[in-house]
């Protein structure tokens, strides 16, 4: 009978084990996310950038333009391109350059070394990124609610808002590429040098009916223009070039995989 009672006992921690690590993966996440979301806000200017220059170029090229803030299709989709840049600015920087100056101080390489593993580090850092690119939305949307003529029903709201998260995700893994393959001096202007050509390449900041042939050719090459075709779809109901998701899916696919090589890298030089 004893014996039966104590197989019976030692059989069930192992039973109960996968749940107390998924709750501790979770408090683990949750904690990791608390402390960069403190880090974030106690330097204001970071959380101020990414909202700043969307919202500017929002007041200084939309809004004066009549012929754009004063037309409800125009302005809806200027304020979804603007939406687009605003996550791209706050995808890269956070995940580009703050993951390379993350890698660079003292804690960093003891904080790799504990036997929770990259999981919850990484979850807290996409949550993280979430939250301040949502944060880079709501001047805009404000923008556009008060000084021009852009129109959003509530489904188109909250269908843009999913969109838009959901294709930060290449964007996401490219800034953690970045971040983890270069030092944090060699990442900000690498950064700087992919995101201002890609909006540019992506028709958020211009029309892409205003491209010529070529370039219009390329531009849907591109994960902006992929994204940005696809979130206009989702708030103003047309619809985005055939090949957008697929392309947005290959670029997704491709910045995973130089994501995790570049994690693999860094891991091999600090650790071996």
């Amino acid at each position: 009978m004893s014996a039966t009672t104590s197989t019976t006992g030692a059989g069930a921690p192992g039973l109960d084990a996968p749940a107390g690590k998924t709750r501790s993966i979770w408090v683990l996440s949750w904690l990791h996310l608390k402390y960069q979301f403190l880090e974030t806000v106690r330097v204001p200017i970071a959380v101020l950038g990414n909202v700043l220059f969307p919202s500017l170029a929002m007041f200084f090229f939309v809004v004066p333009q009549e012929s754009v803030g004063g037309n409800p299709l125009y302005a809806t989709i200027a304020v979804a391109g603007l939406g687009l840049f605003a996550i791209c600015s706050a995808s890269l920087f956070t995940y580009g350059l703050g993951v390379a100056e993350d890698r660079q101080l003292p804690f960093y390489p003891y904080l790799r070394s504990l036997p929770a593993g990259p999981g919850p580090q990484m979850a807290a850092r996409v949550l993280n990124g979430g939250i301040f690119s949502l944060f880079g939305l709501v001047p805009l949307i404000l923008i556009g609610w008060l000084f021009t003529a852009a129109t959003l029903t509530v489904g188109q709201l909250f269908a843009g808002i999913g969109t838009i998260l959901a294709v930060s995700v290449p964007f996401v893994l490219l800034g953690m590429a970045i971040g983890y393959k270069l030092s944090a001096k060699a990442a900000l202007p690498v950064v700087q040098v992919i995101l201002f050509p890609l909006a540019f390449a992506g028709g958020l900041f211009l029309p892409p009916q205003a491209f010529p042939a070529w370039l219009d050719a390329i531009s849907k090459a591109t994960p902006t223009r992929a994204g940005r075709d696809l979130l206009v779809q989702a708030t103003t109901g047309m619809d985005a070039y055939a090949l957008a998701l697929p392309v947005l899916a290959g670029w997704t696919l491709l910045f995973a995989v130089l994501a995790i090589l570049a994690y693999r890298s860094d891991e091999g030089r600090r650790f071996r």
